[in-house]
């Protein structure tokens, strides 16, 4: 549902399917189509014009089978880009081999998020980029604070590369506006400060080892 809302909402064209008529009341005023339908009828996939579509998001959780059939049906269908929700790895790996050109685990992926999110407090965000490297958001360590970039020297000393830096503009203390956040590109005269977010690129190894205070 937050999927189809949000892509809905970035300007995609949504077709939401479900056989829980409940559900697609709940999503009909947000998306383009919403149709209550079983997604293992080849024929009243068709009746949709389903395979004309760029991509097929399976989200099936509590139905496997129909899960299955489903994803492979959009693959026999044509469809681009099939993902499909798995809720093991046993799953996803099924989903693999018939075809899934893309297998998310929403219950492992927010976990593995939030671990890392507590394990260090200076983490603002982060994007996997592929194995073993991630982009990272994080705020700027003590032992990093005062410093140049150059000083810093991010690259030899730990092996990261720092893309932007997001820095809040100073405001009078009478203003209730949000605080503007800048994002400027690094130069190595740069002082970094208190409130500053770096954003950097690395292997998994290299961004454990920065400075977690």
């Amino acid at each position: 549902m937050t999927l189809a809302r949000n892509l809905a909402e970035s300007g995609v064209q949504v077709i939401a399917i479900d056989r829980d008529g409940k559900r697609v009341n709940e999503v009909k005023d947000d998306v383009d189509i919403a149709v209550r339908l079983n997604s293992t009828d080849q024929a009243a996939l068709l009746s949709q014009d389903f395979d004309k579509v760029d991509a097929c998001v399976v989200a099936i959780g509590e139905h496997f089978e129909s899960a299955l059939l489903t994803t492979v049906i959009a693959k026999q269908m044509g469809v681009p880009e099939i993902v499909c929700r798995a809720q093991s790895e046993f799953h996803a790996e099924i989903f693999r081999k018939i075809g899934a050109d893309r297998v998310i685990q929403p219950e492992h992926q927010a976990g593995a998020s939030l671990a890392r999110q507590l394990s260090n407090p200076q983490l603002v965000d982060f994007i996997q980029l592929a194995d073993g490297f991630t982009l990272l958001e994080l705020r700027t360590p003590k032992s990093f604070q005062g410093k140049t970039i150059r000083e810093l020297a991010l690259r030899n000393e730990h092996n990261v590369n720092l893309i932007v830096i997001r820095r809040e503009q100073p405001q009078t203390e009478e203003s209730e506006e949000p605080p503007v956040v800048e994002t400027m590109f690094p130069h190595p005269d740069d002082h970094l400060g208190e409130n500053d977010v770096l954003v950097v690129v690395g292997s998994d190894d290299a961004l454990a080892r920065l400075p977690r205070e």
